[in-house]
């Protein structure tokens, strides 16, 4: 009964060091869950100056329209005479400039435009 428990240094060394490494790699691992998030800045589509837009008459061809504006963003197998102009800017999550037009041809020739450039709020609106 009174026998002692066998004790081998090399399988089980001291616990104090084993805690101080345990720690270290606890906080490592806690060090990467902190609450700020780094947001790019994303820039998405064709940028259209107001003094480029204002520039559209009707009557244009579609190459015209193409050297103007850029290649459209959207060009729908459905409906191929109009062409969609999407441009968006987001700077640390925010929206800061959005812009949303469709150009409307008949026979190669520009008739009509819908929307237009349209410029958020001053410090942009959160984008979710």
């Amino acid at each position: 009964m009174g026998a002692t428990p066998r004790y081998n240094a090399r399988h089980f060394p001291d616990s104090i060091p084993m805690r101080l490494l345990a720690s270290l790699a606890l906080s490592l691992a806690l060090a990467g869950c902190g609450p700020i998030v780094h947001r790019i800045d994303i820039q998405q589509g064709n940028l259209v100056a107001p003094e480029t837009f204002a520039q559209l008459k009707v009557g244009m061809t579609k190459s015209e329209v193409r050297r103007l504006l850029g290649t459209p963003l959207v060009t729908d197998v459905f409906h191929a005479e109009r062409w969609d102009y999407y441009f968006r800017n987001e700077k640390r999550g925010r929206l800061v400039e959005q812009n949303k037009f469709a150009v409307h041809f008949e026979k190669e020739r520009m008739v009509r435009v819908e929307g237009g450039p349209t410029l958020s709020a001053a410090g942009g609106a959160p984008v979710k």
